[in-house]
């Protein structure tokens, strides 16, 4: 696998799983592999703050979250999509984040490395339905923050406001185009860090 392409929102095939469907065919055409995930098809608990993970490094929930943090470890990108609720990521998407504070603990109290990889690339594509000029402030704070911890540069973002309605967005053929570049871009990113990487060595 070389990017992972997860989707926040708990509609199956709404706006935000059409824009990253265009994202994902971005990454085939620069010929890097992508794997979808929904979460919402997932069973991921709330973080329970119980603050095991600071002296395991590991979280103590066994639930579907256990098998993404190998998948985060391994990913050579990241690209999340989600729409906008209340200014913010879908419960869901805030859950899978806010479970993912073991790596958190092993970076900063644990002082080990989680992440094969040491540069990995990252986007974020969000709609949302009003057009208020900080509709995505807390979203892009969010997944920026959620990135440093997981080490991904956060490379690439594409935010549309307006867009609410059941595939409304494929009224707008010029956005799901941003979308396919948007993959497109981070795909070539990730094989020049591979590149990179193999030069290196």
């Amino acid at each position: 696998m070389a990017v992972l392409v997860i989707s926040c929102s708990p509609r199956k095939n709404g706006n935000t799983e059409l824009l990253l469907e265009h994202c994902l065919k971005g990454l085939a055409d620069a010929n890097v592999d992508g794997k979808f995930v929904r979460l919402q098809e997932f069973h991921i608990e709330p973080c329970r703050e119980c603050l095991s993970c600071h002296i395991t490094g590991k979280c103590v929930i066994n639930d579907d979250m256990q098998g993404f943090y190998p998948q985060l470890i391994t990913t050579q990108g990241l690209i999340i999509g989600s729409p906008i609720f209340f200014m913010g990521i879908p419960a869901k998407g805030k859950a899978f984040i806010d479970r993912c504070q073991p790596f958190w603990a092993k970076k900063y109290l644990i002082k080990e490395k989680s992440f094969e990889k040491k540069h990995r690339i990252g986007g974020f594509l969000s709609l949302g339905g009003t057009t208020f000029s900080y509709l995505f402030d807390g979203a892009v704070r969010t997944i920026k923050s959620f990135f440093k911890v997981i080490d991904i540069d956060y490379k690439e973002e594409l935010l549309i406001k307006g867009i609410d309605q059941k595939g409304e967005i494929l009224e707008h053929p010029e956005i799901l185009e941003l979308s396919h570049k948007l993959g497109f871009r981070i795909g070539e990113a990730v094989k020049k860090e591979e590149k990179n990487e193999r030069d290196f060595w």
